[in-house]
């Protein structure tokens, strides 16, 4: 790995364990062993570094929003794909520990960032309507922006509410507790099978914890 990359991968676990704030070029620099002079010859302050890494996020995680949409609502399927979103979220997750103060600090990642939280708003209701559509779902047009707006609200600030709430988790239960929060906002609009439903959550839910990748 070259320097650069280097760098970059030593900030981004640095600023998600300790947080953005508490964290110098000085203290990247120190943790790579190499000189502040070094560090800077490849990035000329934090705000580049911040930069490239969101820069790095917004492409994944755009990727991960433009997937092709299933009109069918199997609960593998949308189990596997919002553990995905919350994943590459958990990935980065210093955004989202401390996002309002980030946002204030850095004007060009908060530009970035409402870009792409209207690309979540987007998907999600494209998600809602197909599934409306298909008749899956039983829902009018007023409580679709309620529901979606909820869900946006609920992927974003999940990690730093799971923090507040149950101080630090291991990363699956979090990401899981997180999917399964999603699901269940969406439960109660099926046209059918609704208590169904909610038990298949909450088995593939219990199913996930136990699941061996969950074992230390």
């Amino acid at each position: 790995m070259k320097t650069r990359e280097k760098i970059l991968h030593t900030s981004l676990q640095l600023f998600n364990e300790e947080g953005e704030s508490h964290v110098t070029t000085v203290d990247i620099a120190n943790e790579m062993d190499i000189s502040p002079g070094n560090l800077y010859y490849h990035f000329k302050g934090k705000e580049i570094i911040i930069e490239i890494l969101f820069e790095k996020f917004e492409d994944e995680f755009s990727d991960i929003l433009h997937a092709p949409i299933n009109k069918e609502l199997k609960i593998e399927d949308s189990w596997y794909y919002l553990y995905v979103v919350f994943e590459e979220m958990y990935h980065y997750r210093f955004i989202y520990q401390n996002l309002s103060d980030l946002l204030q600090r850095y004007e060009i990642i908060n530009k970035r960032f409402r870009k792409l939280l209207n690309l979540k708003f987007q998907t999600a209701s494209s998600i809602i309507t197909t599934l409306r559509e298909a008749n899956i779902l039983a829902i009018d047009d007023d409580a679709v922006d309620v529901l979606v707006n909820n869900i946006i609200m609920t992927i974003t600030y999940w990690i730093a509410y799971s923090n507040l709430k149950d101080g630090k988790q291991p990363e699956q239960i979090l990401l899981h507790k997180g999917v399964f929060q999603v699901l269940s906002l969406i439960a109660p609009f099926l046209s059918q099978g609704k208590l169904e439903y909610r038990e298949l959550c909450k088995q593939f839910y219990v199913k996930a914890l136990a699941s061996d990748s969950l074992k230390p």
